[in-house]
């Protein structure tokens, strides 16, 4: 698998599952255009990318919940590589909020999760569709699996999930490919940056690692491989499908034990 002279867009680069990305893509030749919107953070993922490719990322601060920044966005990516070859819808936050809590928590999400990730889209579609590329969601099991205490980061992904079929089907005869990843838990600072102490995070991932089927807790690379598969040509027959990365999550709990 190679992505030389293949220009890939990232967004929430500069952390989690988006670094992790960066990193895998430069394992594999790519040119980035990497988004986030911690300065510092997003620079030592470049000045990794570049230790293990030689090239060095765009870097691009931005914040796709701002409007006019995803033009810009897509505009520094163009006016640097002169095309985009993927786009890896990875920016997203999450809140600790339910339905008795207040409905700015879920404007603030749905301003990054939803509105944001559309907006990239139209603006990135024209030059996709120039190179036959393709578009990467990541998603979340939480767009089928309901969690109350998360219920409007639910509601978005869930939005994504029906975005990434609709533009899929539009897109098809352009040749353009569009598919999602969903991951269940993950073990990143996903919690840590909604606030949440490191004590109670390693408690959380605990639990949640106990209540795996599999007993195990899905890493940013594992994640990473996925996203870069269907990114690549080995993918070329693959559109409008959501990858489920949960470890059995999904599965729930058997009815009888042996």
């Amino acid at each position: 698998m190679d992505f030389k002279d293949k220009v890939v867009l990232i967004t929430g680069a500069s952390g989690g599952i988006g670094a992790c990305c960066a990193l895998h893509f430069a394992k594999l030749s790519a040119k980035l255009a990497l988004v986030g919107r911690n300065e510092e953070k997003l620079k030592e993922v470049i000045d990794q990318c570049e230790n293990i490719s030689g090239d060095k990322p765009l870097k691009i601060i931005a914040d796709i919940s701002v409007e006019d920044d995803n033009n810009r966005i897509v505009t520094e990516t163009i006016n640097f590589f002169g095309k985009i070859d993927v786009l890896v819808n990875n920016a997203g936050m999450v809140l600790m909020a339910g339905l008795m809590d207040d409905i700015t928590n879920y404007d603030r999400i749905s301003a990054t999760n939803i509105r944001g990730t559309y907006l990239l889209t139209q603006h990135a579609i024209p030059h996709l569709i120039e190179t036959k590329g393709n578009i990467v969601i990541v998603s979340s099991i939480l767009s089928t699996v309901p969690l109350p205490a998360l219920m409007p980061y639910c509601m978005t992904k869930a939005a994504l999930d029906m975005f990434t079929k609709c533009v899929a089907l539009e897109m098809a005869p352009k040749g353009v490919r569009v598919n999602s990843v969903n991951p269940g838990p993950v073990a990143t600072n996903l919690f840590i940056a909604a606030g949440v102490s490191d004590d109670l995070n390693k408690g959380l991932y605990d639990n949640m690692k106990e209540s795996m089927p599999l007993r195990k807790i899905a890493t940013g690379e594992d994640i990473a491989n996925m996203v870069v598969f269907l990114a690549s040509d080995s993918a070329s027959c693959i559109t409008g499908s959501f990858h489920v990365m949960d470890c059995g999550l999904h599965l729930g709990d058997p009815v009888l034990r042996a």
